[in-house]
């Protein structure tokens, strides 16, 4: 059975757009640091975010959130 829907996949490129231009040597160290959303290694081993992942993650890191 096919999935009913298909979750965006957000290229590490695009998050760092969506982050307003940080480095890709910040996300980087965020992951290592394990700061970073989740992410999905490929097999030709480039990284993608889902785009619910994504969100949830900045929604967890605004200021004034629930802890």
């Amino acid at each position: 059975m096919a999935r009913e829907t298909t979750a965006e996949l957000l290229t590490v490129r695009q998050v760092l757009e969506e982050l307003g231009g940080i480095s890709r040597r910040t996300f980087y160290r965020w992951r290592e640091l394990r700061l970073a959303p989740a992410c999905i290694r490929l097999p030709n081993g480039e990284l993608r975010v889902r785009r619910d992942v994504f969100n949830d993650w900045l929604a967890e890191r605004a200021e004034g959130a629930a802890s």
